[in-house]
């Protein structure tokens, strides 16, 4: 259900202050300051949730958007977020870079360390948050690819633009068990399009080593069910080292043990989100995964995903 958050229904004078509330609650904590004439200033956000990604559109008069580190100190969440420019023009400015976004551009910015959102002119934009574990498990020096432009004339850009304008129209009527699957599909357009920047670039590995990482992948994913799976079982069954397991994966976003995590994770969320399996308890679907520990298992999910799985499966089918 898409929440509609405005500035219209106060007087002029009290927009600003209402404006920064709203970016404040649906965002992080963030200082706005109007470009030009104050009592003109005028915004409005539509919002909505698409299984673990937090969707919204924003639609405002020029403003300047700082996070600083004193709001930071203070907060406990760690979120990326991603300015999608649909009108109008933006720059976002972080870890020493700035972006200049034009219509169908994207690029991403970390809630974690200070950053800035500057529009001179009327804009709008889709706006995408998602946790941090989400984007660090799939991308290794994320700190590298903030504030840097997507274009949106070719490739992943393109198609995440045209993704994001096709989806806005229809997603009051997505049927639940889809929306997982688009939400997916939004994630893998962003992460594609960001490993196409040069800071994501791997450095090449050796015939050997790429056999060993494509043998240790195959393996893991046959085997993720069983609960005995680990980086020494998997190790022992190729006939490898636990040091040569480990080092296949050296250069990926995150170790083995953690990807073994995120790879059921992602096979739990799958099912959670899947219309046939409603009636089988949230539990059983993680022990059928291959985790023992149901408290272990609620914690790992939130940090991955950012709502515990009863949260994720509600919003589903409420």
């Amino acid at each position: 259900m898409s929440q509609l958050l405005s500035t219209d229904a106060v007087a002029a004078g009290e927009r600003l202050a209402l404006w920064t509330d709203l970016i404040c609650d649906v965002y992080v904590q963030l200082d706005c300051e109007p470009v030009g004439e104050r009592q003109a200033f005028n915004g409005s956000i539509r919002r909505d949730t698409l299984a673990t990604l937090d969707v919204s559109q924003v639609t405002s008069t020029p403003q300047h958007v700082r996070r600083t580190s004193r709001q930071i100190a203070k907060a406990t969440e760690d979120s990326f977020l991603v300015s999608i420019q649909s009108a109008g023009l933006g720059v976002v400015r972080q870890d020493g870079r700035e972006a200049m976004l034009r219509p169908g551009d994207f690029a991403l910015y970390d809630s974690t360390r200070p950053y800035e959102l500057l529009f001179e002119g009327d804009f709008q934009q889709f706006v995408l948050m998602l946790p941090g574990e989400t984007l660090r498990s799939q991308l290794r020096d994320t700190e590298r690819m903030t504030a840097t432009a997507v274009s949106g004339q070719r490739g992943a850009g393109h198609l995440m633009i045209g993704m994001m304008e096709t989806l806005w129209r229809d997603i009051d009527v997505l049927e639940p068990a889809s929306a997982g699957a688009v939400s997916d599909s939004v994630l893998h357009i962003l992460v594609a399009g960001l490993k196409t920047m040069p800071a994501a670039q791997k450095s090449p590995v050796s015939n050997l080593t790429a056999l060993h990482r494509h043998q240790v992948g195959a393996f893991v994913r046959q085997h993720l069910r069983d609960p005995r799976l680990s980086v020494a079982m998997t190790a022992a069954a190729l006939g490898i080292s636990v040091s040569t397991a480990h080092r296949a994966f050296q250069g990926e976003p995150c170790s083995l043990a953690h990807w073994i995590w995120a790879e059921r994770l992602d096979a739990i969320k799958r099912d959670l989100a899947d219309a046939s399996l409603r009636r089988r308890g949230v539990s059983d679907i993680a022990f059928g995964w291959g985790f023992n520990d149901a408290a272990h298992f609620s914690r790992a999910f939130k940090e991955r995903f950012g709502v515990t799985p009863r949260q994720f499966r509600q919003a589903l089918y409420p």
